[in-house]
C-alpha cells in the first residue's frame, strides 16, 4: 500500500473528482510532494550536517528552479497532466514569493499543482519520472559527497 492508500484506509474520506479540487489546494499538496522528493534525493546524496541538506534542497525548492524544471518537462506531459499544470499556473494568487518574478512563481505553482494532482491520482511514480526527465534535460543534479 502506498502512503495515499494508507491515509485513505485509516482516515476514510468521500471520493472527490480531482477536477473539483481548487488549483491552489493541489499546489499546496504538490509543494509538499516536491519537497519530499527533493529531500529524499538530497539525504541520499549529500553528507554532513542538516544545514548542508537544507542548502542543497533549497537550490531546487524555489520558484526559479521549479519554473526551469517544469519548462523542461512540458513536452513530456499527457493532456491531463498539462491541464493540471495549467490549472495551477493560471490560478489567481494573492501573494508572490519574495525572491521570484511573477512568471517563475506561476510556473512553480503549476508544477506544484501537477505534483499534487499526480499524488492524489496515486501516480507518485509519474511525478518522480517527470522530475528525472526535467533534471536530465536541464542538467540540474543533486551534488554532494555521499552519506
Amino acid at each position: 500500500m502506498n502512503l495515499l492508500e494508507e491515509i485513505h484506509a485509516s482516515f476514510p474520506v468521500k471520493e472527490v473528482d480531482l477536477r473539483q479540487y481548487a488549483p491552489l489546494k493541489l499546489a499546496y499538496l504538490g509543494d509538499a510532494v516536491f519537497e519530499i522528493l527533493m529531500r529524499t534525493l538530497v539525504i541520499e546524496r549529500v553528507g554532513g550536517p542538516v544545514k548542508n541538506l537544507h542548502k542543497e534542497t533549497s537550490r531546487f525548492v524555489n520558484a526559479g528552479a521549479q519554473s526551469m524544471l517544469v519548462q523542461a518537462m512540458l513536452e513530456d506531459l499527457t493532456e491531463d497532466e498539462m491541464a493540471a499544470y495549467r490549472h495551477g499556473r493560471n490560478a489567481k494568487t494573492s501573494s508572490v514569493a519574495k525572491h521570484a518574478d511573477i512568471h517563475d512563481y506561476r510556473n512553480a505553482t503549476g508544477l506544484e499543482a501537477l505534483f499534487g494532482y499526480l499524488y492524489l491520482k496515486g501516480e507518485s511514480g509519474r511525478a518522480v519520472k517527470l522530475l528525472q526527465i526535467a533534471m536530465d534535460k536541464t542538467g540540474m543534479e543533486v551534488v554532494g559527497n555521499g552519506k
